[in-house]
């Protein structure tokens, strides 16, 4: 007989229960699934990820149902004539098997995720590949472009939380950035990609709703919240990342850090601009010391930092304790980082860190952001009293969904934000005297 002295605890555990019964009885069969949700022999759900010298090695990881066939990847120099295929190279991946019925909500099956790093590639060159067993089994032909190994202008797109109602309303914002910005040279998602995050239906409709373009454009994916979730039937214990995000993205290892967060911290270095990615879910202060190292070593022009809870929220939730907020504030204030990209409060605001007496010469700006349908008013009070970290906000805006495109050009730094019609909403330029660090904004 269990004990349980603490009367709502046993209450949680019978509803719990009950709903888990019910849930098995009602549960999704094969049949509820639409074709682009169930595995079969052709790969799918392809996603390319920097892991490694973004100049010369790329990233990729797929999907397919279990199946017998070595899984290979094959990768050519992408030529203007047809039998460009003709020199690939073939890259034996690796596989990992997993139970989908891990998790209630999920239907009963179980998939292959396959990654592999392309390697010794050529700078600043378009190539193909395809991925699937090399013969009868594969993906499309597919292109990406290489890094320059040079400080040569480039741009991508920043989203913030995708979450709700993804397929259906989230695919035209990120459908509306290649349509806009084709040129881009990767995406960033700033957390919250999905709602649940051990529902395999949501990441269904996100893969969906990108379709191509996670193929065709790298993608840096943020650890949001939603990213994290009980593993158990009774909402019981600590929350725990999906067990979907290490298998089906391709990132890169920050050996020196606790293994919670492995593929959840980490950086890449584009050209001469040094991205790090935070994991603001957990365990930050054991980030600290990794933080200041990676900003400390970087020789790149240009710093951004991205992780999801915003450090000034807009909505007024407040994420972090006093001390974590103020260390990675003055961590990125010390080492004169331009960018910081959030998500989480689902509205826009744009600020920035100024120097003490001389507003003009601004520190870090810091973004929040979100491309999905779910919205939050902002609270003006509460951005009101940010002013005590020397913090300005600039721009506002509420009930859009966004998408930013940041260009980086020598010593400009170009921020456009847009809805997801495409109309331009907001944009700067930051000017960086690249030998004294002295930065100001530009209105545009």
């Amino acid at each position: 007989m269990i004990n349980l002295n603490n009367n709502s605890i046993m209450i949680k555990l019978i509803i719990s229960l009950l709903i888990f019964k019910i849930g098995n009885i009602f549960a999704h069969s094969i049949n509820d699934l639409r074709h682009w949700e169930i595995a079969s022999n052709d790969p799918d759900r392809i996603y390319l990820s920097f892991n490694g010298n973004t100049s010369n090695q790329m990233g990729v990881s797929w999907r397919t149902k279990k199946f017998d066939h070595t899984p290979i990847a094959e990768i050519a120099l992408s030529l203007g004539s047809p039998d460009f295929d003709q020199k690939s190279k073939k890259y034996v991946a690796k596989t990992e098997e997993i139970d989908l019925s891990s998790f209630s909500d999920n239907t009963p099956r179980k998939v292959l995720y396959h990654s592999t790093t392309f390697t010794n590639l050529t700078p600043n060159t378009l190539y193909a590949y395809r991925v699937g067993n090399g013969e009868e089994f594969c993906s499309e032909w597919i292109q990406f472009k290489t890094a320059s190994n040079k400080n040569d202008p480039f741009s991508f797109i920043y989203f913030g939380d995708a979450q709700n109602d993804i397929l259906n309303k989230w695919s035209r914002t990120i459908r509306m950035a290649q349509k806009k910005h084709g040129e881009i040279s990767f995406f960033l998602h700033a957390g919250d990609l999905v709602d649940k995050a051990h529902y395999d239906h949501e990441w269904a409709a996100w893969f969906k709703a990108g379709s191509f373009l996670h193929a065709q454009y790298p993608g840096i994916p943020v650890l949001g919240n939603h990213e994290y979730d009980f593993d158990n039937e009774f909402n019981l214990g600590e929350k725990i990342k999906s067990f979907l995000w290490r298998p089906q993205f391709n990132l890169p290892v920050e050996k020196s850090l606790p293994i919670e967060l492995h593929e959840t911290c980490y950086y890449v270095d584009y050209n001469n601009t040094r991205i790090i990615i935070l994991n603001s879910n957990k365990l930050s202060k054991e980030q600290d010391e990794w933080l200041e190292k990676k900003l400390h070593e970087s020789k790149n022009d240009w710093l951004i930092v991205s992780f999801h809870h915003p450090i000034f929220p807009p909505a007024g939730r407040n994420h972090y304790t006093k001390q974590q907020k103020e260390k990675w504030i003055n961590l990125f204030n010390k080492y004169n980082v331009d960018l910081v990209l959030q998500g989480h409060d689902h509205s826009y605001v744009r600020g920035h860190i100024y120097k003490p007496n001389f507003e003009k010469n601004i520190q870090t700006v810091y973004v929040t952001s979100v491309s999905g349908p779910k919205q939050y008013p902002i609270n003006k009070e509460k951005l009101l009293n940010y002013k005590i970290n020397n913090y300005k906000t600039d721009f506002i805006g509420e009930n859009g969904q966004f998408f930013q495109k940041i260009t980086i050009n020598k010593n400009h730094l170009n921020f456009e934000c847009f809805l997801s019609d495409g109309c331009l909403y907001d944009r700067i330029t930051i000017n960086k005297d690249l030998n004294s660090g002295k930065k100001r904004i530009i209105e545009n």
